[in-house]
């Protein structure tokens, strides 16, 4: 393999990586390559060494996260909209649960921090104008609100891709616990409701 980057070549180190890494299978040079196309040298080409290689899987897992809460459109019902960012959340993990299981590997160091708090920030500034637009309490925190969506949306996803859960726990549970947590930042509760099932939608094969 010539010693240039190739965008294919490393998405590829990068998802076989993090599927050996769920497996728990050990992860050595040649272990890693073989399948792939591509020569040990690959991994230095691409990361400079296997420690810069784990720094690149978990953030690979933010930045496809990001991209999908991305192409979520901003609407006049923030409610709504965190509503659709969680379940961007929950597409973009199913969509490659190896690295969104990576992601949260703290073992490894971030390449870019900031770029990997981004999709918190997203939920943050949707549960602001949730606040600011008068659904949520005028004294709720936008931050801690984040927080408690993205931690009971997290382990629900993740107790659906480790299979303790089946896939449609997702559909028949992550938009009541949504609904529940914007009242209790203060919403109505049926109009909560409403929101959630006008923002919430997953792919079909995830319903």
């Amino acid at each position: 393999m010539p010693r240039t980057a190739s965008p294919a070549v490393r998405a590829a180190l990068l998802e076989r990586a993090a599927e050996m890494l769920t497996r728990r299978e050990p992860v050595t040079l040649r272990a890693l390559v073989e399948g792939t196309g591509a020569s040990t040298m690959a991994v230095y080409t691409h990361f400079g060494g296997m420690p810069g290689l784990w720094r690149a899987v978990r953030q690979e897992g933010f930045t496809r996260l990001a991209a999908r809460l991305g192409t979520v459109p901003t609407s006049d019902d923030p409610v709504r909209d965190l509503a659709a960012l969680g379940a961007a959340y929950v597409a973009s993990a199913l969509a490659a649960p190896a690295l969104y299981r990576a992601m949260f590997d703290a073992a490894a160091e971030l390449e870019d921090p900031d770029a990997a708090a981004a999709p918190f920030q997203a939920l943050v500034d949707a549960a602001a104008r949730a606040r600011d637009a008068g659904r949520f309490a005028p004294d709720s925190d936008p931050e801690a609100v984040a927080t408690r969506y993205w931690a009971s949306g997290h382990g629900l996803t993740l107790l659906v891709l480790t299979g303790v859960l089946p896939a449609d726990a997702l559909a028949a549970h992550a938009p009541a616990v949504a609904a529940a947590l914007f009242a209790a930042a203060g919403d109505d509760a049926q109009r909560a409701a409403r929101s959630v099932s006008a923002g919430w939608s997953l792919p079909a094969s995830a319903e």
